[in-house]
Formats: C-alpha cells, structure tokens, sequence
C-alpha cells in the first residue's frame, strides 16, 4: 500500500508551519499567534471560524490557510512580526568540520517521520532532492540546509538555525506534513506546494506549469518508489533466506 493510501487514516499531531516555502517579506506589523494544545505556537496573519473548523490564513488573503479542530488550539494573542533584516541575514560560514553521516540523517528522517507519519524514504527522497544531503546547503534564492528551508519558513516553523540538521529536518517534515494534510493526501501537490508554494498550486488548480516544480515533483516521486522497491526487494530476500521452519 503506498504512503498516500496509508496517511489516509493518520492523526494530525499539530506541529505546521504558518509560512510558503516562497512567502514574500511584509512590513512589521502585528501579527497572530495560535498557542496548541500540545505547546506549539503557530504565527498567521488572521484566524476564522468556518465548518466548524479555525482557519489560520498565512497571509491577507484567505485562498492561504491551515485548518484545525477547535479543541487543537489553547489560545491565541497578538504579537509583532520579526525583524525584516533577521529574512535576509547573511549565511553564516560552512562549518567545514561537520560531518553528517548516513546513519545520522537516517536516525533524523525516522524520528520525524515517526513523528509526523511520514515514510523515512519519502522523507530521504527529498532531502536528496533539495540538497543531496548537505546540511550546509544554501539555494540561490536562500533557502537553507537539509530540506532547504527559507528563512521566512524557517521562522514560522520555530527552527532558530537552518543548518542545524536535526531541526531543519524537525522544520521541513512538519511543513511537508501540513500540505499532505492540506491537499488531502495528494503526493503529487504536497510536494508542488512544497517547491513552488500553495499559492501556485492554488491558483493553477494543480501542479504549476514550471518546468522546474513539475521536473521537482518527478525526480521525488521516482526517487521515493525506488527506494520503496529496493526495500521491498531487500524484504522478500530475507525472508527467502529465513529457513521456513524458523518463519512467523
């Protein structure tokens, strides 16, 4: 069964970023924060009530949301934005003697998918789809570490150091969570959303035409089945090596 089949029947845990991969930079003004149940704070720029459910838009507009239950969040309060200079502060240099080694960022990727109820190998297709598994990694556009967050994102997430593998890896899984939940399961659009943003996905109806999203979205998805066939495989090997008297 695969992974969007499996999601279907998951708890939302909460943890959501309040910020596109791509979100423009507004002025300082006051802003909301949602405080959840389980002690997450979430900044968004208003809330509503609809369904029965509480929107938290993401910005002016209300085409941006992310909807919870009413019992999910505590309170809300007023707070001001940060800093417009802490979005384009200067990357600090490579710390050359960091070493993440394929068995830390596997015990990462397993943490947060236990987390969030994510496959380790979607979670490991995309990190080497973003960055290839350098830590270090910044785009051009500035998006930073692992899973290549920007620091507007970053920000939202509560990640206070995008190269700090574990908390980008903390970061990205709950963002990349948040758009499986908010395109109902759909692979294909969380992680156009995650590429592009949701308000591209949204005003296209689908996955943007942008060579570089749907060229994105293919190289995941082909990375993600791959691994998902070689574990597969790896399975059915073992158990063929297993003596039948010694099987379940």
């Amino acid at each position: 069964m695969h992974l969007w089949q499996r999601r279907t029947a998951r708890l939302f845990r909460g943890t959501v970023v309040c910020a596109a991969v791509a979100a423009a930079t507004v002025a300082a003004r006051a802003a909301e924060q949602a405080t959840l149940r389980n002690g997450f704070t979430l900044r968004c720029d208003h809330h509503a009530q609809v369904d029965g459910r509480v929107r938290l838009y993401l910005s002016a507009s209300e085409d941006n949301y992310i909807e919870f239950a009413p019992a999910e969040i505590d309170c809300f309060e007023m707070v001001p934005d940060p800093p417009r200079a802490a979005a384009v502060a200067p990357a600090p240099a490579p710390n050359k003697n960091a070493k993440l080694t394929p068995a830390d960022l596997h015990e990462m990727l397993a943490k947060a998918g236990d987390e969030h109820n994510l496959d380790v190998d979607l979670l490991a297709s995309v990190v080497k789809a973003e960055s290839g598994g350098n830590a270090r990694a910044v785009s051009h556009a500035g998006a930073r570490g692992l899973m290549q967050l920007m620091p507007s994102t970053a920000a939202g997430l509560g990640v206070k150091d995008s190269f700090e593998p574990s908390e980008n890896v903390r970061g990205g899984s709950a963002y990349l969570d948040a758009l499986l939940t908010r395109y109902h399961e759909n692979l294909s659009l969380a992680l156009a959303a995650y590429n592009a943003g949701p308000e591209a996905v949204d005003k296209y109806r689908g996955i943007p035409p942008y060579h570089e999203t749907r060229a994105y979205v293919a190289r995941v998805i082909h990375e993600y089945n791959r691994r998902v066939l070689a574990r597969q495989t790896g399975a059915q090997r073992l158990a063929a090596a297993v003596p039948a008297k010694l099987q379940p």
